[in-house]
């Protein structure tokens, strides 16, 4: 924790949502203690140029979400993500390198995991039958019959793909940046972040049964409006009303988007050389008592239109 006027060269602070505020202050009354272990999860940022300019796909998540209230679809790591055998692109041990990471089993598993949760949330598969193809035409009642049960952990996600004989294409994914939450927090995550462009032949829906908002929306447009409660009525939730887009989402998720409205296309976003920055905010108390996380941020500059695969 830090007790500080002053911000960091390099280093941005972000406002604390209510529920972060009585976190921080318990950590603050009951003196800091060993934080609890975040569990590891995985996020996709799911990318598509369009006339409004390079578009991503946000949902609303409902409950105190580390991930946030609006983000990216993701979730944790599976023990059920291990049986995932089939498999083109990137070695794991490559992905290792990727992620900044001596545990292959874990890359592969955060591998697995965005490419689950991304069809889970979506419906956006990454599978194929060879590196050269990708499943089509992924609505219907079928496939959101797979979906909820993929879900609900009926069946598993590696059941489906040897069912109908498919192996993940994890070179559609693109490593981001690692946000992990901060200290004091109630429930952590540890959280990688990967960036997809939608497949052409396939559309984005959310999850019949768990889907409450969700939409393909300008990061531009998002940002133009980040100091207005226009999202956060939209949504129209009790815990999004009347909130501006700092109180909906982490300050992860933040960066994100301000590198997503710099780039000059989803091809120019993806195809960017960046290393993969780990963000670890810090819990700063200002001299009037307010609270705010502080993030050592990396330039917003990333950056021929999305070639959707």
């Amino acid at each position: 924790m830090q007790n500080s006027s002053n911000t960091p060269t390099g280093t941005r602070r972000f406002p604390l949502s209510a529920d972060q505020q009585e976190a921080a202050q318990a950590w603050l009354e009951f003196g800091e203690r060993t934080p609890s272990k975040p569990r590891q999860a995985s996020s996709v940022v799911l990318l598509k140029d369009s006339a409004a300019g390079l578009q991503t796909f946000l949902t609303y998540r409902p409950g105190e979400s580390p991930l946030g209230t609006v983000a990216f679809p993701g979730g944790t790591i599976e023990t059920a993500d291990d049986d995932v055998t089939d498999w083109v692109g990137p070695a794991p041990s490559v992905w290792a390198k990727s992620l900044g990471t001596d545990d292959i089993g874990l890359a592969r598993r955060h591998v697995v995991a965005a490419i689950r949760e991304l069809f889970e949330e979506t419906g956006i598969l990454l599978a194929g039958a060879d590196a050269s193809s990708l499943v089509e035409n992924n609505t219907g009642p079928e496939w959101m019959r797979m979906r909820e049960s993929i879900a609900t952990q009926e069946s598993t996600f590696a059941e489906l793909l040897e069912r109908y004989s498919l192996a993940l294409r994890t070179d559609l994914l693109k490593p981001l940046n690692h946000w992990t939450s901060p200290d004091f927090a109630h429930r952590r995550f540890d959280t990688r972040y990967f960036a997809a462009a939608r497949p052409v032949n396939q559309e984005a829906s959310l999850l019949s049964s768990k889907g409450v908002w969700g939409r393909w929306a300008s990061a531009g447009d998002i940002l133009a409006q980040r100091a207005t409660t226009e999202l956060g009525d939209e949504i129209g939730q009790p815990n999004t009303s009347g909130l501006v887009l700092g109180e909906l989402v982490v300050p992860g998720v933040e960066i994100i988007l301000e590198k997503i409205a710099a780039a000059r296309g989803c091809i120019a976003y993806l195809n960017h050389k960046r290393p993969i920055n780990e963000y670890r905010p810090k819990l700063v108390v200002g001299d009037d008592g307010s609270f705010s996380l502080e993030v050592a941020t990396a330039p917003a500059s990333e950056g021929a239109p999305c070639r959707e695969r």
